[in-house]
């Protein structure tokens, strides 16, 4: 989905425009498991009928997500991020799992936060000015926006087409969807999307990035991408190993 367009979009050209979006200046930048001797043939000859599918979340139950928030997030990221040719959807790609992880833990508590106020409004640059943790202003803005999506088209959210569902969500980004309780543009732009986008790029030991599919995707090497030389030695030029990233993980 891409926010900043004011008409609806198709799932594949929703990929397109998020991806032009978050990577649009980046330049291309598990280890194979081997095969038993005895079997090395046998298993090639499979291999080559048929490919194996791409690699989906196994990660089962949200610490943060009750089961109604869950149906609602899960939608919503399928309708972000939909299966093609690329990826699969946002669930099987771990996003919700991210996203619900990051809320349960420090981010979602607001530790280091400075929480007493006064609350007034701030300049975009500092973020929303609420009295809320940000699981705390999840949870509301998504009670919300639920509620104005039941209003809207007389069932949940989960239970929309793609068309529909995509239409809401941009009006959701470009503030058309109003609530009196809280600001739901921001919810989606300075909570929801930004999630959304660390959850895609993050190391896969957070939850999300199942299988490293956007590093592989963009050409990004995962964690030797830090090594200050392959920085100097490659910057704007492919990096060797990309199309086998390695996570924290890996070096574990």
């Amino acid at each position: 989905m891409d926010k900043d367009s004011d008409a609806p979009l198709t799932p594949p050209d929703a990929r397109r425009g998020f991806l032009k979006q978050v990577i649009g200046g980046v330049g291309a930048l598990p280890f194979a498991q081997g095969l038993a001797a005895g079997s090395a043939a046998a298993l090639a000859t499979v291999a080559e009928a048929a490919s194996p599918g791409p690699v989906v979340n196994q990660v089962l139950g949200y610490v943060s997500f009750s089961p109604g928030e869950a149906a609602f997030v899960e939608a919503m990221l399928n309708v972000m991020c939909p299966a093609d040719e690329l990826t699969p959807n946002g669930v099987d790609c771990g996003l919700a799992v991210y996203m619900d992880r990051q809320l349960a833990g420090d981010f979602g508590r607001g530790a280091g936060r400075y929480m007493r106020g006064p609350w007034m409004a701030g300049r975009p640059e500092q973020g929303p000015q609420l009295p809320l943790t940000p699981s705390e202003f999840f949870k509301v803005g998504l009670e919300a926006a639920s509620s104005a999506c039941t209003q809207r088209f007389g069932r949940a959210f989960d239970q929309l087409g793609p068309a529909d569902a995509n239409a809401f969500l941009l009006d959701l980004g470009a503030g058309k969807v109003k609530d009196a309780r809280v600001p739901l543009d921001s919810w989606f732009n300075d909570l929801v999307y930004p999630l959304f986008q660390q959850a895609c790029f993050a190391d896969p030991i957070y939850g999300g990035n199942v299988d490293k599919v956007f590093w592989k995707l963009i050409g990004y090497p995962g964690l030797p991408a830090t090594n200050t030389l392959a920085m100097v030695q490659y910057r704007g030029k492919p990096v060797p190993g990309a199309r086998d990233p390695k996570s924290i993980a890996d070096f574990s």
